[in-house]
């Protein structure tokens, strides 16, 4: 493809639009640690929603949910539809909790909930493997994702792309702090949707697809597999996995950035940095709606399009003969539909995606450098510093993890791989992120063994699937019986990787995992009870999992009504999942089924905004406790 004049100017415009809002807030950003990595906590519920969906809506977003549709249909992506639940477990149980506490990172949290040197080892261990490592991981995971754009786009190698955006994002992040990075988000979010709808419009235009209506007469032809909402019933094994895994047990049990169970990560920091509780709130359901109901359909007619135009991973190489070959997939189709944009709008589609890439990346610099600065250095290394020094050190750390990034990019393959990994690692530790807060003998050590035994665990079958050869089913029956038939199958010679299904692992590994931690919440020392007692009194959580400590403390009661959040909590999740499915049959030609789920959607949000207006005359004590804080 080749960038015309008008492209180069939306591009170089959209830039210049983003850099002005950086400078201008770099020197309230540099005024203390509270502005660099929080906003001072006083965002409001708009911008803090905005900002959620902008990161979450990176380059390699599209790249994934295409890389799904190609090989699973539209009915893959449930493996990250079925977040929702805890999207909206989070807005209406934890979000209020989190503001409450007052903590400038969420993993500043451990020691104002646990206390004790269990709590400072689990802090600072989770600063370097959440901040340096995972971080990097997922930062990597989003260059790839650049980087195949720009090898399609523009045949640039993949280090020339990676240097240009790295310059692009440190300055970015390293200059205007959190403030900036929200801002600028608000800005990029409106122009990286703009260009996913017009890519989306121009590929059903083509005469290959012919419309709407030809895309789905078309993809029809095959029993409609694509285009389903829920799997082929008659297909177990994919049912087992891309829906009822995710939908019953994935949601709740695994840890993923930006869809934790109880909120983390930059969700959490993004609630940490509103202005009131009120707009943590408010702010995180934004986030939920637009993350699910608005943004993806877009992507999805996208990548149903490539699979009519190239409907192998050889018509692109066709296409594109000068792209890398190790970097064609099936996540690549998004990037190559871009072809079919005429000048100023293949402009305005690649300022779209390098605006996704900076708001994403952007993001992650601040939120991983949180962690390292405020919990590692500042809390283990030198605490004695003045608020600029650790701005400066922040800025630094914010340039080196990009470099670290880097190199980590030049080993990943897939958008789609690169899910499933972090899926793996997290897996088995959400449970006990959710019962922390309402169950007060949840201790530092049970963090502590969740996640030795879930890493552990995902490590060891990533080994077993690696080295152990592939092998007839009728073996393992025969294996019982006969002992040589049981050795040749354990037989180790790292050939053919035995391939056992990730649902498996998922719940041998959420099962050990939970007894692990379980166990260790009754027989490991127990938090100080002066800790506990004066997390509840600034917390005041509900539910009687606290009622031995609540009988101790001199706050009595809470403001949060649990009957009440959960009911909000079911009444969003039917409102976002009709709004979704009712979008895609509308789309889809069926008008009576879009009807329908439409007037579900519009039933939920009436039963569900008097349950908000309940919320929002509920004791908010935030913005006070943080002027007497000050």
């Amino acid at each position: 493809m080749q960038l015309a004049t008008i492209d180069w100017i939306v591009v170089a415009l959209s830039l210049a639009v983003c850099f002005i809002p950086a400078f201008l807030l770099a020197r309230r950003a540099g005024r203390n640690t509270v502005e660099f990595f929080a906003s001072g906590r006083a965002a409001p519920w708009w911008l803090v929603g905005i900002s959620m969906v902008a990161t979450t809506f990176s380059t390699d977003t599209p790249n994934l949910v295409t890389d799904i549709v190609r090989q699973n249909g539209v009915a893959g992506n449930w493996v990250w539809w079925a977040f929702l639940l805890t999207g909206m477990l989070t807005v209406f149980l934890y979000s209020r909790l989190w503001r409450r506490s007052r903590v400038l990172t969420d993993l500043e949290f451990y020691e104002v909930r646990y206390g004790g040197k269990a709590a400072s080892i689990v802090r600072g261990f989770r600063a370097i493997y959440l901040g340096l490592f995972f971080n990097c991981i997922v930062m990597a995971s989003v260059n790839l994702a650049v980087a195949k754009i720009a090898n399609v786009v523009l045949g640039m190698p993949m280090w020339q792309t990676l240097l240009i955006c790295g310059v692009i994002n440190v300055v970015f992040a390293a200059t205007s702090g959190l403030w900036g990075v929200m801002v600028i988000d608000l800005i990029q979010f409106f122009i990286a949707m703009t260009g996913a709808v017009a890519v989306a419009y121009y590929a059903l235009q083509q005469p290959q697809v012919g419309g709407l209506d030809g895309m789905v007469e078309q993809l029809s032809a095959d029993n409609g597999a694509a285009l389903r909402f829920f799997p082929d019933f008659g297909n177990w094994d994919l049912v087992l996995s891309v829906l009822l895994m995710p939908i019953i047990v994935q949601w709740w049990s695994v840890w993923y950035p930006g869809a934790e169970p109880g909120g983390g990560s930059y969700v959490a920091q993004r609630m940490l940095a509103s202005r009131s509780e009120r707009d943590a709130l408010g702010g995180t359901l934004l986030f939920n709606i637009a993350h699910y109901a608005l943004r993806p359909w877009p992507w999805i007619l996208v990548a149903l399009c490539s699979l009519i135009i190239f409907p192998q991973l050889s018509d692109i190489e066709e296409m594109f003969p000068h792209v890398d070959p190790t970097l064609v997939g099936h996540d690549m189709a998004y990037p190559a539909m871009l072809h079919v944009l005429p000048a100023g709008f293949l402009g305005l589609m690649a300022a779209g995606l390098l605006a996704a890439y900076v708001s994403t990346i952007s993001t992650h610099l601040n939120w991983g450098t949180s962690y390292i600065v405020h919990d590692c250095y500042r809390r283990f290394i030198r605490s004695d510093a003045s608020e600029k020094h650790y701005v400066f050190a922040g800025r630094l750390v914010t340039v080196l993890l990009m470099i670290i990034a880097f190199g980590v990019s030049l080993f990943m393959e897939t958008a789609k791989a690169n899910f499933d990994l972090m899926l793996q690692v997290g897996a088995g530790t959400g449970l006990i992120y959710l019962l922390r807060w309402f169950w007060w003998r949840v201790n530092a050590w049970s963090e502590i063994v969740a996640m030795v035994v879930s890493f552990s665990i995902a490590v060891g079958f990533f080994f077993l699937n690696r080295h152990m050869r592939t092998i007839d089913p009728e073996m393992v029956s025969a294996a019982w019986l006969d002992w040589a038939v049981l050795r040749e199958i354990t037989n180790l010679d790292g050939t053919q990787g035995l391939h056992i299904p990730s649902h498996t692992v998922l719940l041998i590994t959420i099962f050990i995992t939970t007894i692990a931690w379980v166990t260790a919440a009754y027989l490991a020392p127990q938090s100080d009870r002066t800790t506990l007692i004066r997390f509840y009194e600034r917390v005041r959580p509900a539910g009687p999992g606290w009622e031995p400590i609540r009988k101790q403390a001199s706050a009595t009661g809470s403001p949060d009504n649990l009957p009440q959040a959960m009911l909000a909590w079911v009444v969003s999740c039917m409102m976002v999942y009709a709004a979704l499915f009712g979008t895609g049959s509308l789309l889809y030609g069926n008008l009576g089924t879009a009807a329908v789920l439409v007037a579900v959607s519009l039933v939920s949000l009436a039963v569900l905004i008097p349950l908000l207006q309940s919320m929002w005359r509920g004791k908010d004590t935030s913005e006070q406790e943080d002027t007497e804080e000050t």
